[in-house]
């Protein structure tokens, strides 16, 4: 993570880095017009709606107790109380608004027991009903139903449940005084009035229950009904090109919607992406501008277009490239070329939205000053997702908003753990993390208009541990989290372990080779039997992001053995427990490998050593042979890039030499022979291989001898050869 250098920066609210293969990878949803869907989340009005059931009378024909009676319905907790049936089809609920009224819209949030057939009925005394509303494909969640009539009673006649409990509503609303023709087709349009935004398609107000995309296109088919299941209706993408349509159809078999996203760079914040100059660039300008409206018009009138999103942080990301007054001008430059694209968008398609993506709330003033276009902002926020609304209000903006990324704290938002390295949360903190980014976003009601939240993927390394819903395909907490967001009820569902007080001794101090220990508390909540693996990650170590098996074995009672990478530095250890049903528990600490300890005194320690050559200015460097017998591991020997090379170490006087430890950096020598002299002239070979692998090779020998030299005849990499220690014992 690049730090913010911007003084005026008010709230820095993400940064991770990003592959390629993401920024690619493209997803897309459907909303159906079917009857009733999760989907349709409120009815478009030209007039201002009346909420008109709040505290009204009502009645059901049965309830599971006292504690569920038909009023908790009608109270206003959207999420404490509920109404509950007995457990058969015909169940019904109904409300006396007092006298008759013109009703336009009926909204149910649904607890886990929902109806997936059932009719919406009005009645002008509450006996003799007539269907104003009938759903067959109900799945749950929220549905949202524009409807039309007049009457004092309004009744849901349940048909055919969804699971095998009876009915159970968290809320039922019934809204009055507004207009309800939906407009012709699938038209896309952010309406309302500052503070009360809706977003509409076809008509039908939508929210955005999404998730950010991860899978391969072509696995859309296999991956997007398990979406679909988790109550979301909208993926989000990062490009649009050719690749896109498999996704787009998928999405649209499964009544999903896609925010088709469009890359323009810095994309991805400080220390992403190339950098261009919007004040003077015209040419790159231009050829965005072409290729982004080619694929408006290929995909403009497809089912699962929501929306489109011009850009991702780069407004934050520009800092990386400039500063001072250059990073202002390109700042204004930038987002009057977003402003450019949107206009150009709007040109080839009315029909729906156009809106850009940053990390950072202070990007919402350049957007607003030079952006006029737009039909509603994005913003990427984890840690600080709540921080959103207030920066908002301050800023004192009058266009909606929508979340584009969300989650856990990322690697930029938590404290150092005691090695130096990001501390990351626990699955427990992840999952609460999701739950508490999504009451953020539904409790700016009116303006932020939903979101989709980070990250739908599969890959299972460093990066996808900390961020994946279900890494390797597996699920985790922060899914079913999600999930219950989404849908209100985990009923039926078998979740993942749950792993806690994790410990790994001595954190700071496991020998290269060695073994140090690892204890978990592991559980499964629906007693399931599990099997627990141990991984490691270099990601700090070497950059190697990758998970791998880590030699480790059973000491009982939740603790384990694990054998420690060669590789000196930070490394990342996982424990993964998984339950044989599709779900996976992980939970990470870091340990530090260091040289394993070496019996007797290290004679060549500070003493005087020379070198074939020395590299004077490279990365790091200077790195002059006495790096290596400095007794710092941080420090190092580097030398030419070429075949031989030697460094030496005099010792002062002929002393008994017992060890050698040699602790290479990336650079290590492939072929290498250890010679001692007693004069510095007449070399003997004491040591010879031609299988060095790097990590640190120790020696054993019994001579007495004043100097000794490395003579390195193959290297291991393109590079030189590079040592940390030259260490010699006696």
């Amino acid at each position: 993570m690049t730090a913010i250098t911007d003084p005026t920066t008010p709230r820095r609210t993400r940064r991770r880095a990003r592959t390629t293969g993401s920024l690619l990878s493209l997803g897309a949803l459907l909303a159906t017009s079917v009857t009733s869907t999760a989907l349709l989340t409120a009815a478009p009005a030209t007039a201002a709606e009346t909420l008109l059931s709040q505290g009204r009378t009502a009645t059901a024909s049965s309830s599971e107790g006292a504690a569920w009676g038909a009023s908790a319905a009608f109270d206003g907790d959207l999420t404490g109380t509920r109404w509950a049936s007995q457990w058969n089809d015909a169940q019904w609920i109904q409300v006396d608004l007092g006298s008759s009224k013109d009703v336009s819209r009926v909204v149910l949030n649904w607890e886990g027991a929902y109806g997936k057939a059932y009719d919406i009925q009005l009645s002008d005394n509450g006996s003799d009903w007539r269907t104003v509303k009938s759903v067959t494909a109900g799945d749950g969640g929220t549905d949202d139903l524009a409807v039309t009539g007049t009457g004092r009673y309004v009744r849901l006649q349940g048909v055919t449940r969804g699971t095998g409990y009876g009915y159970s509503l968290w809320e039922f609303q019934v809204y009055g005084g507004g207009s309800a023709q939906p407009e012709p087709g699938g038209a896309v349009r952010v309406s309302g009035t500052q503070g009360d935004w809706r977003l509409t398609v076809g008509g039908q107000p939508f929210t955005v229950k999404g998730v950010t995309w991860g899978p391969a296109m072509a696995d859309a088919p296999r991956y997007m009904p398990d979406v679909k299941s988790m109550g979301v209706n909208t993926v989000r993408t990062w490009g649009t090109d050719a690749g896109t349509k498999p996704l787009l159809d998928a999405a649209a078999a499964n009544g999903v919607k896609v925010i088709n996203g469009f890359w323009l760079q810095p994309g991805g914040g400080p220390g992403s992406g190339g950098c261009v100059n919007y004040v003077t660039d015209t040419a790159y300008k231009s050829t965005m501008l072409t290729e982004f409206a080619k694929w408006v018009d290929t995909y403009k009138s497809h089912p699962a277009t929501l929306m489109w999103n011009v850009g991702n942080e780069s407004v934050l990301g520009l800092q990386n490239c400039y500063g001072g007054t250059e990073l202002e001008a390109q700042r204004n430059a930038y987002t009057t070329f977003v402003n450019d694209v949107a206009k150009k968008i709007h040109s080839i398609d009315p029909d729906h939205p156009v809106t850009s993506t940053d990390a950072w709330t202070g990007a919402w003033p350049y957007y607003k000053r030079n952006a006029p276009d737009l039909d509603l902002y994005s913003m990427n926020a984890y840690g600080d997702m709540c921080g959103v609304r207030q920066d908002w209000v301050d800023g004192g903006y009058t266009k909606p908003y929508i979340i584009t990324e969300t989650g856990p704290a990322g690697e930029w938002e938590v404290p150092d753990d005691a090695n130096g390295v990001p501390d990351e949360p626990t699955d427990v903190q992840k999952a609460d993390g999701y739950t508490k980014a999504w009451n953020c976003v539904t409790g700016h009601q009116g303006v932020a208009l939903g979101a989709t939240v980070f990250h739908y993927g599969i890959e299972h390394d460093f990066g996808g541990v900390w961020f994946n819903l279900l890494p390797d395909g597996l699920k985790r907490l922060s899914y079913y989290a999600l999930k219950k967001a989404y849908t209100g009820s985990l009923a039926g569902d078998n979740t993942p372990p749950v792993i806690s007080g994790m410990t790994v001794t001595p954190a700071g101090s496991a020998p290269a080779g060695g073994e140090f220990t690892v204890r978990a508390d592991v559980r499964d909540p629906d007693g399931d039997a599990v099997t627990t693996k141990i991984l490691l990650s270099g990601n700090y170590a070497n950059g190697d992001k990758r998970l791998i098996d880590a030699p480790f074995r059973s000491l009982g009672n939740g603790t384990f053995a694990v054998t420690a990478p060669e590789k000196l530095g930070v490394w990342k250890v996982y424990v993964q427990a998984e339950d044989g049903r599709g779900n996976v528990g992980i939970e990470t600490k870091s340990v530090k490998v260091v040289a394993p300890p070496v019996a007797g005194t290290n004679i060549a320690l500070n003493r005087p050593a020379t070198a074939s050559s020395a590299q004077a200015s490279y990365g790091d460097c200077p790195c002059p042979a006495t790096n290596a017998t400095d007794g710092n591991t941080g420090t190092r020997w580097a030398s030419d890039w070429s075949d031989p090379q030697w460094i030496q170490v005099d010792l002062g006087s002929a002393k008994p030499i017992r060890t050698l430890q040699l602790v290479w950096d990336p650079a290590y020598a492939k072929s290498y022979e250890v010679q001692v002299s007693d004069d510095g002239n007449t070399w003997r070979t004491i040591h010879s291989t031609t299988t060095g692998n790097g990590d640190i090779d120790t020696v054993t020998t019994s001579t007495t001898a004043r100097y000794v030299k490395l003579q390195l005849t193959a290297r291991g990499t393109g590079w030189g050869y590079s040592l940390h220690e030259f260490g010699v014992y006696s």
